[in-house]
């Protein structure tokens, strides 16, 4: 894959000027083989195969990093869901599981480890619930494990009475880790049309179809599309807007492949997929919010957003196919509310509601991510707006996700702060009515007419 020196030129600017970054290099790591019928041996087994695929995977960012002089801004660990391990065990209690997955997290320095994990989309085994009763307790007793769900998708329909569940485990989890603001529901994403080779958290986790390990990589470029369009000018039509993002994404998914492919090669495993998604970060250049803008709204969340959002996802998606054979994961542009600074400030001025937030989720790479609301949020309230989310994703056939966040002891317009990556969140209003007896009822919601495609 030979690079131009003019490419190589362009690459060092958007580094050095653009805040272009790898965002995430993820080790995936299958733990089928450490499923065993105790509980302590099984926890074991994981501890000790994750350190041993693990334990050079942060100096050998570091080392490309220096070596390419490319920040690699997050090293992570992605596995098999636990709940396919520890179904021998016949376990209640996985909080052991995710403490092993911790200690393991910080042997070997990483920033996280995703797949305290269970796809539930169909239907419960033993395994499963026992899982979902254990989320709480280990995201309030772990510093770097996350959690994610499948419950539902295009061919199964929704699972209404895994997202009640689930809507129930988000409350008891902030309320669990209440003097964080209820932290640790930022760990903590549900998913429909779960994709299995994505890098980044709290979603992340080792598909069945892969390998012993795998290594991925997440691109971040929302500076470098901004910059862009900000030599493009403001008197270009929409068609060559597109164009340069799509020439942008090219040159941003060219590096991240050739960072992915030489990770991979001085761990001694295999290259899986890069992920060129534009996912912002709360510093002031790093905003989707910002590219909307450029690209012609006055604020993100007025008339025009969605499509824009739409041009921008399908923009990046186009660029990163024709650089790479290998695009995979999420690819697109994220709306994480509280890690944009944009955005963050267009709910501030009213811009930005949660109504046309589940509107833009309709074109972009995952859905409502980062949503803050009052901790006295009712269960039905939050089934529903769940179940919203992921029927965007079951009827177009996408990937839909939410992480909400009930913030104990907020109200609407009430401010948050989570720092670093995770930033700053504003409550928002989600409505004055629910829906008790959608709760109540369960069930299924059928798969829609459109999954019979065999």
């Amino acid at each position: 894959m030979p690079f131009t020196d003019q490419e190589i030129l362009e690459t060092v600017r958007m580094v050095a000027l653009e805040t272009l970054d790898i965002r995430t290099t993820t080790l995936g790591i299958s733990l089928l083989d450490c499923a065993d019928a105790d509980l302590e041996t099984t926890c074991e087994k994981v501890y000790t195969k994750i350190v041993h695929h693990a334990r050079h995977l942060v100096e050998t960012a570091d080392g490309i990093a220096n070596d390419f002089g490319v920040p690699i801004i997050n090293k992570r660990i992605a596995v098999t869901p636990l709940a396919w391990i520890a179904g021998p065990s016949g376990a209640d209690n996985l909080v052991p599981l995710a403490l092993a997955l911790d200690a393991a997290a910080k042997e070997v320095g990483v920033d996280f480890i995703g797949g305290f994990s269970a796809y539930v989309h169909k239907g419960f085994t033993s395994a499963d619930r026992a899982l979902f009763d254990s989320i709480p307790g280990a995201l309030a007793s772990t510093e770097h494990v996350c959690a994610s769900v499948s419950l539902g998708s295009t061919r199964a329909g929704l699972n209404m009475d895994a997202i009640g569940r689930f809507a129930e485990l988000v409350l008891e989890t902030a309320e669990l880790t209440r003097s964080e603001g209820g932290l640790g529901c930022a760990k903590l994403v549900s998913f429909c049309n779960v994709v299995e080779d994505n890098p980044f958290v709290a979603g992340a986790h080792m598909g069945i179809g892969e390998g012993e390990t795998v290594l991925n990589v997440g691109v971040s470029g929302p500076g470098v599309v901004r910059s862009a369009l900000e030599r493009l000018g403001p008197d270009l039509d929409l068609s060559e807007v597109a164009s340069e993002i799509k020439r942008t994404a090219f040159k941003i998914t060219r590096m991240g492949e050739l960072v992915g492919r030489e990770a991979a090669r001085r761990l001694g495993t295999s290259f899986g997929i890069v992920d060129i998604s534009l996912a912002p970060t709360p510093a002031v250049g790093d905003s989707v919010s910002d590219i909307l803008e450029l690209m012609g709204v006055d604020r993100t969340g007025a008339p025009g957003t969605t499509a824009l959002l739409a041009l921008l996802t399908d923009a990046v998606k186009k660029g990163g196919l024709m650089a790479s054979s290998a695009v995979g994961g999420l690819s697109g542009a994220f709306i994480p509310i509280s890690e944009d600074e944009g955005m963050i400030a267009a709910v501030r001025d009213g811009a930005l509601s949660l109504a046309k937030l589940e509107a833009m989720t309709c074109v972009c790479s995952v859905g409502l991510d980062m949503i803050a609301v009052p901790g006295d949020t009712t269960v039905d309230v939050i089934t529903g707006i769940v179940a919203d989310e992921l029927a965007i994703g079951m009827v177009n056939n996408k990937t839909t996700a939410v992480r909400i966040i009930p913030v104990p002891g907020k109200g609407i317009g009430e401010t948050v702060e989570w720092g670093g990556l995770l930033g700053t969140a504003i409550v928002q209003d989600p409505g004055r009515f629910g829906c008790r007896v959608m709760y109540a009822r369960g069930g299924r919601i059928p798969a829609p007419v459109q999954s019979f495609r065999n």
